[in-house]
């Protein structure tokens, strides 16, 4: 696993490397973990863990190859370049969801969504009224069943604003605390979102009013700033620390080895 424990903080890294790095932390040893579609931030962020602090790490990549071995990480992570050389195919539409809702497995899953609200309820379904919407999105594919099943959710927004970072989804795509407190569990709901990674800071939600918490802010962000690029009041808790870089031995990593296409950008300026 080369030098990676030893290897000092990174000094040229960029917000992807940063984003990547910060969800790898999200992985240990042992845990199970599954991506969607469009994830490269994500799926770098699994190749980084498994190179690192958790390679031991189980993953289903596109929610159809167990214990993949890309080379790097292709064009699609939703198909047979990303997973083609797995140690097992799961049958998307059939198999996994037999494993996804037996609660002893695939406990963990990264997510995104158009709309993330304060009590980390997601939209992927439509911008505005949804019988006359502004714009339809793609849909919720998995995310409605992943907010349902006790999954642990971990959400990532490389384009963190106000109309993204909403106070109220236009639509629940899929439950996060729903109106906050102790809503979710009164449903018999367990699981839910645990943490969102920006391109301006990592947030989590704060025990008892499940209320988006800010947990620390990228170098060269402020708390204000993070603040006015959200659309309602963050929790903020004391002072707020700046979230820890990438080393330079993950950095080249993420650079020469997980991803030297660069598909981890793709994600951003949408």
């Amino acid at each position: 696993m080369g030098d990676w424990q030893d290897s000092p903080p990174s000094t040229d890294y960029t917000i992807d490397e940063l984003m990547v790095a910060v969800m790898s932390t999200f992985f240990v040893d042992e845990d199970q973990a599954c991506n969607g579609m469009a994830s490269f931030i994500p799926v770098s962020a699994f190749m980084l863990a498994r190179a690192t602090h958790a390679p031991n790490l189980v993953w289903l990549a596109g929610a159809s190859g167990l214990e993949p071995r890309p080379e790097k990480v292709p064009a699609s992570t939703l198909e047979a370049p990303l997973w083609g050389d797995s140690v097992m195919y799961v049958e998307q539409y059939g198999d996994f969801w037999n494993y996804a809702l037996n609660g002893r497995w695939l406990q963990k899953f990264c997510v995104g969504a158009a709309q993330l609200d304060m009590y980390g309820n997601a939209n992927n379904s439509v911008i505005g009224d949804y019988d006359n919407p502004k714009v339809r999105l793609p849909g919720t594919a998995g995310l409605g069943d992943m907010g349902s099943i006790g999954k642990l959710l971990y959400y990532w927004n490389p384009n963190h604003n106000p109309r993204s970072i909403v106070e109220k989804v236009d639509f629940v795509s899929a439950a996060g605390y729903l109106g906050g407190g102790s809503e979710r569990e009164d449903l018999g709901l367990t699981g839910g979102p645990q943490a969102v990674v920006t391109n301006l800071a990592v947030l989590d939600f704060e025990p008892e009013s499940k209320r988006m918490r800010l947990v620390s802010t990228h170098p060269g962000v402020t708390v204000d700033q993070t603040q006015e690029a959200t659309g309602f009041e963050l929790v903020v808790e004391g002072e707020v620390p700046e979230t820890t870089v990438p080393t330079e031995e993950q950095v080249r990593l993420i650079r020469e080895e997980i991803d030297p296409d660069g598909m981890r950008k793709r994600e951003f300026g949408r």
